[in-house]
């Protein structure tokens, strides 16, 4: 394909030469085909295309906002002529990024690295990359794609937050019940022995009060759950504070799983997550809606989590707060171990009346939040 400059040539050999026709000037005409002899040779060089090979790695794939991230190319000449200097472009998020690839002679390669533009958080699908060269004139161009897509996941920005422990101890000798998980060390009750039954959990008093072989009934004790419920409605928020109610709802994630809590994560547009590397890969994503119900749809939201063998702790990561909203939190205090909410409101915003029982801080950042939050926690 022509360049700009190709562009420019190719139009003044058109003009030249109908000009020195007109005007009779053999002159012009020279020189407007001189100017179209250049193109010629220009696309005569790009005829004999270089064989090259391209490896493209990005690294690391996953990564938090504010993070790096580095794309890696090594190029391979496997022909049997050297290879002109090249131009490798890569897109991501909108943004262009073009390398210089040095000539290379028949057999050779080199490795090239670059800065790729992941500072927002998002899931980034990279294309092909394109190579391409162009004649010593740089009046045409000629490229093509090589490899296939990538993809980086850009997680939101993650504060160290101290977690609650009013869910109950996860030791050992936590709550059982008979369908729970095999395999743990938490007691539950005696059976009879089967076969394959571990003979070290023969439970010999009360075989020989019974005259059958019993065995220890082992299984993995319940575990309070946490359950992160983010407000994805745009209504709910200022600005840019839906970042930072991400990026708080990410931390929480991670400190659940930090302290080994089982973890779900739902937002009041319905999505929802299990275990903190999907959550945080969902919420590189997830958008404010302004369809999205709000804290209207918590009822809904949280009707069956909540079981009589198994407790939940409740984390409700909002803006603005109405009225309505703070009753319904008052309604659902009782049916879980404890109920935390995060605001991320302006700093002029009017605050309601906190609700009884819940653990409330607002702040108007998340690095606000997460001073306000562990000052109150560890206190």
């Amino acid at each position: 394909m022509l360049t700009r400059s190709g562009a420019w040539t190719a139009a003044a050999a058109v003009g030249l030469v109908a000009l020195g026709t007109w005007t009779d000037y053999p002159e012009l005409v020279t020189l407007g085909l001189a100017a179209a002899g250049a193109l010629l040779v220009a696309a005569a060089w790009l005829v004999a295309t270089p064989r090259l090979t391209v490896v493209r790695e990005v690294r690391p794939r996953r990564v938090f906002e504010g993070g790096a991230a580095q794309g890696t190319l090594t190029v391979t000449n496997v022909g049997r002529r050297g290879s002109p200097p090249l131009l490798v472009s890569e897109t991501i998020g909108g943004h262009r990024t073009t390398v210089a690839v040095p000539a290379l002679t028949a057999g050779h390669s080199c490795t090239v690295s670059y800065p790729l533009p992941v500072a927002r958080r998002g899931r980034y699908v990279i294309p092909p990359v394109a190579l391409g060269h162009s004649d010593p004139l740089r009046l045409l161009h000629r490229g093509r794609a090589c490899g296939g897509e990538l993809v980086v996941h850009v997680y939101p920005r993650v504060h160290l937050l101290a977690t609650i422990t009013a869910g109950g101890p996860q030791d050992t000798d936590g709550q059982t019940t008979g369908n729970a998980p095999l395999g743990g060390a938490a007691f539950h009750s005696l059976r009879e022995y089967t076969p394959g039954d571990d003979w070290r959990r023969i439970h010999w008093g009360a075989t020989a009060r019974t005259g059958t072989v019993m065995t220890r009934h082992v299984v993995v004790p319940d575990e309070p759950r946490q359950l992160v419920v983010l407000d994805t409605s745009s209504a709910s928020y200022h600005g840019s504070l839906f970042e930072d109610a991400v990026r708080v709802a990410a931390s929480f994630c991670v400190a659940a799983e930090r302290s080994g809590l089982p973890l779900q994560l739902r937002t009041t547009g319905a999505a929802e997550r299990e275990s903190s590397g999907t959550a945080l890969e969902f919420l590189s994503t997830v958008e404010p809606d302004s369809a999205d119900r709000g804290l209207a749809a918590l009822s809904g939201l949280v009707r069956d989590v909540v079981s009589d063998t198994q407790g939940v702790a409740l984390v409700i990561v909002t803006g603005r707060l109405d009225a309505d909203a703070t009753q319904l939190l008052m309604l659902l205090r009782h049916r879980f171990l404890s109920v935390s909410l995060a605001q991320l409101v302006s700093p002029d915003s009017a605050l309601p009346p906190r609700p009884r029982g819940v653990l409330a801080v607002a702040a108007p950042s998340s690095e606000r939040f997460a001073a306000g939050w562990n000052r109150l926690v560890l206190r």
